[in-house]
């Protein structure tokens, strides 16, 4: 069975994914090819505001205005996820992944990259797979891959992503929205 790249693409977490990062989470895939995967959670605010790790960043972060955890790697870094609106050139400090979403180097001035972006999320860490591990993961059940919006990545709900995301698929995967926190209740 081959299974299609998903960069570009939400990988939502099935009621079997467990652990503080991934239970219940939305991770968009920044990249992925036959040699990993990165991406980042979506829906892990932190309570760390902005201001207290990028205070240059603070005035221009979508809200809500924290810090998201985007996954257990390298949780000592930042990344900064924009989206740049229309059919823009990449502006200066930002590096385009696919549509209008792309990273930006944190280490210029705000100023610089601000006035030709629309959205920013800053992420401490991402999600990280080997060649072939993600793969696995999803044949093994613990990944739905659906199709994202422009609207996922600066949700100003991110706690109710997951919930969102499912309840806009088609079919029965809609329904596992409903699933109980633990599903052996149910």
């Amino acid at each position: 069975m081959r299974i299609d790249y998903a960069t570009g693409k939400l990988l939502v977490a099935t009621p079997r994914t467990g652990g503080n990062v991934f239970r219940r989470s939305v991770v968009l895939v920044l990249q992925h090819d036959e040699e990993g995967a990165q991406g980042v959670v979506l829906n892990r605010p932190l309570r760390a505001p902005v201001s207290s790790v990028l205070p240059p960043w603070q005035d221009y972060v979508t809200d809500p205005p924290s810090v998201f955890q985007g996954g257990p790697v390298a949780l000592d870094s930042a990344l900064g996820l924009v989206t740049v609106p229309g059919d823009q050139q990449e502006p200066m400090g930002v590096r385009l992944l696919f549509g209008g979403i792309g990273l930006v180097d944190l280490d210029i001035p705000p100023l610089v990259v601000m006035p030709d972006v629309a959205g920013l999320r800053i992420f401490a860490g991402y999600a990280g797979w080997s060649g072939g591990q993600l793969e696995q993961e999803i044949r093994e059940g613990g990944w739905y891959v659906v199709e994202s919006e422009a609207r996922d990545a600066f949700t100003p709900e991110p706690e109710t992503l997951w919930y969102t995301v499912l309840r806009r698929q088609r079919g029965n995967l809609a329904f596992v929205a409903s699933l109980p926190e633990d599903p052996t209740m149910n």
